[in-house]
């Protein structure tokens, strides 16, 4: 069984980036086997402060931690905000990015995807979220990039995307994540 932490790059209720989210987790749960896809909600992080840290006294910013902690993989799925990732994503990291050389990011598979209503999908963000990653230590899926354009059209009722050319994408991805988890998991037998 893999336990997957999903982070989606928006607080919004329509967020196309958590429906992204939401396929991801409608793919692992057809796969054989068991496997558990849990949404971190980075809304309720508050905004990084030093002084939070060393008091450790933020609820919200220990359960995050121990969940990614507790992870084998995160996928993240970004909009793109005047080509970067949104504040929020990045404050997100930057909590889950310390201690340095010890935080929960550090050599856990990582897989980057992007959507939004325009035609590029939020492709521009990917770049800067990546190098923000691999900077913590995380370890980056090897994949072409997957970026959803036209996200907003594309959705169904229930919030997932069902066309085929997405859903492929995210099929693929979904692979590559669970390939690296069992490749570390070889590794460790």
């Amino acid at each position: 069984m893999a336990k997957i932490v999903l982070v989606s790059g928006s607080t919004s209720r329509e967020s196309v980036n958590t429906a992204v989210l939401e396929t991801v987790r409608g793919i692992l749960a057809e796969l054989p086997g068991s496997h558990e896809a849990v949404l971190l909600p980075i809304a309720e992080l508050p905004f990084y402060d030093v002084e939070v840290e060393r008091a450790d006294s933020s609820e919200a910013v220990r359960a995050a931690k121990e969940l990614v902690f507790g992870a084998d993989a995160v996928v993240i799925s970004t909009p793109s905000y005047n080509g970067e990732m949104p504040g929020v994503l990045k404050n997100a990291l930057d909590w889950l990015s310390r201690p340095g050389g010890a935080s929960p990011l550090k050599d856990r598979i990582t897989a980057v995807t992007s959507a939004s209503p325009g035609a590029r999908g939020g492709l521009d963000a990917q770049p800067g979220l990546v190098g923000v990653l691999t900077r913590v230590g995380a370890q980056i899926v090897a994949h072409e990039p997957v970026a959803v354009g036209g996200a907003a059209n594309l959705r169904n009722a229930e919030g997932r995307y069902e066309d085929r050319e997405t859903v492929a994408a995210l099929e693929s991805l979904t692979g590559a994540v669970l390939a690296a988890v069992a490749d570390r998991a070889e590794v460790l037998v």
